[in-house]
């Protein structure tokens, strides 16, 4: 298991069984103190159970980026209820490491394997991770990306794309 994965799940562990965070021990390593976006997904039987990340660093380091957005993916996603101690054997993790957040010039230009797509409209944006199973299209990540920022109108978008970079 990735030492980022690693964070991430025993950050939900800590987290869900006594409300604390992980030390900050490994903060320093050249693994950890670089400055990244990320997202942290939790999977439970296969199953999403709860995602939450940042497209913009928001911390000093990308070792304080994982725990904050663990435990936000397992206590804050308002797609689901909060983590239990019960399900904690259950769950798998996933950590995606984000590039630098650029305009799309050329939307035809994507692979929605390769390239996360940002849709925003006023106040109102949505992401969606690349690689996403069932998602094969570029026009299937805005569809997706419009629906989750409430964009259901069929005025002008701004589209901005990223990579990841995924551990598991």
């Amino acid at each position: 298991m990735h030492p980022y994965v690693q964070l991430a799940k025993q950050t939900v562990e800590l987290w869900v069984k006594e409300h604390k965070k992980p030390d900050e021990g490994y903060k320093d390593t050249p693994l950890f103190s670089k400055k990244s976006a990320c997202f942290c997904t939790i999977y439970k039987k296969g199953e999403l159970r709860g995602c939450i990340g940042t497209i913009l660093p928001f911390y000093d380091s990308l070792y304080q980026e994982i725990i904050e957005n663990a435990i936000s993916a397992a206590t804050r996603d308002p797609r689901f209820d909060p983590i239990t101690i019960d399900e904690l054997d259950l769950l798998e993790y996933k950590v995606d490491v984000l590039s630098d957040i650029v305009p799309v010039l050329d939307l035809k230009k994507l692979d929605p394997k390769i390239n996360g797509i940002i849709v925003r409209q006023g106040t109102k944006q949505g992401l969606l991770l690349p690689d996403l199973e069932g998602v094969d299209s570029v026009d299937d990540q805005i569809k997706i990306s419009k629906m989750k920022a409430g964009i259901f109108n069929s005025m002008p978008c701004d589209y901005f794309t990223f990579t990841v970079e995924r551990f598991s």
